[in-house]
């Protein structure tokens, strides 16, 4: 072989040798969702990885290893289901939730909860308009993954007739349902502290034949339901502040655990979402796929 031959073959294994390498690092990068700006990475054709969690911070060490869970996987969006507690202040959230969660701002949806509400002019509404979230009305909705979410208040204006409702209606007036909700009280829950709440019927009832899935929290626990009205509901609220027990006998409850802490995932495809609670020590804990009708 002739040396200008031998060296035209090195310079060509060279190359192959820097794409190779490459396409590894970009690999690595697209899924490390270690923080925002890995979030943001686009991963064509695989969907989009969205956590949801509530009752979370609160100081302690147990709702930080939550967030660290989130934080150290793939994700997209993170939907925070409410509570900052005790009371939403905003020391509370600049040093409770900040800490926890902060670094995932610019990819959070957030609800308010009953813990923050009272609170929300000095808490919740200044620390959200920060990363651009709309506050007044404390609803609104955004595409994802060829589904609509929809972000609702559990904490007002809940009657038939009120301002958010109509809203809604008329944000769920195509055909379809392809759409998540998420707020922070749940209309229908297993849980011993809580449990229904007819007082969301509203939300509820507006939402029937136009979605399949609803996430809320509240009850510091996890649940899925099995399907009422076309839709399943989930309670994600073992965000780390403490555990409320469950009513074993509830009808309908299809999973349910009342001892680990940890957050729902739910990987978004057009037509599909395929979702799993999963506890701080990375067990998977509960998992399946739910169809949209688009």
């Amino acid at each position: 072989m002739s040396r200008s031959r031998f060296r035209r073959y090195l310079l060509v294994f060279g190359l192959l040798v820097a794409a190779v390498g490459a396409g590894v690092l970009a690999a690595r990068l697209s899924t490390s969702g270690s923080s925002a700006p890995g979030a943001d990475a686009p991963r064509s054709g695989a969907g989009e990885v969205v956590w949801a969690v509530g009752d979370g911070p609160d100081g302690d060490p147990e709702p930080n290893a939550v967030a660290n869970l989130i934080k150290s996987r793939p994700i997209d969006r993170l939907l925070y289901l409410g509570d900052v507690y005790e009371d939403g202040t905003r020391r509370e959230y600049s040093e409770y939730y900040a800490r926890a969660y902060g670094e995932l701002d610019r990819v959070t949806s957030p609800t308010p909860g009953n813990h923050e509400w009272g609170k929300r002019e000095e808490g919740y509404d200044p620390y959200w308009e920060r990363s651009g979230i709309e506050t007044e009305p404390h609803y609104y909705s955004f595409e994802l993954a060829g589904w609509q979410l929809l972000s609702l208040n559990s904490e007002s204006d809940l009657s038939p007739d009120g301002d958010q409702v109509r809203w809604l209606r008329d944000q769920v007036s195509a055909e379809g349902t392809c759409r998540i909700a998420f707020w922070h009280r749940p209309r229908y829950s297993a849980g011993d502290n809580h449990g229904d709440d007819e007082e969301l019927a509203p939300l509820w009832d507006s939402l029937v034949g136009r979605a399949s899935i609803v996430l809320t929290a509240h009850d510091h626990n996890m649940q899925r339901l099995e399907p009422r009205d076309g839709m399943t509901a989930f309670v994600s609220g073992a965000g780390g502040a403490s555990h409320y027990p469950i009513k074993p006998d509830y009808d309908g409850l299809a999973f349910s655990n009342a001892t680990d802490d940890g957050a729902l995932r739910l990987l978004l495809r057009p037509g599909s979402a395929s979702f799993a609670f999963i506890a701080t020590d990375g067990r998977t804990l509960d998992s399946g796929t739910i169809p949209c009708r688009r």
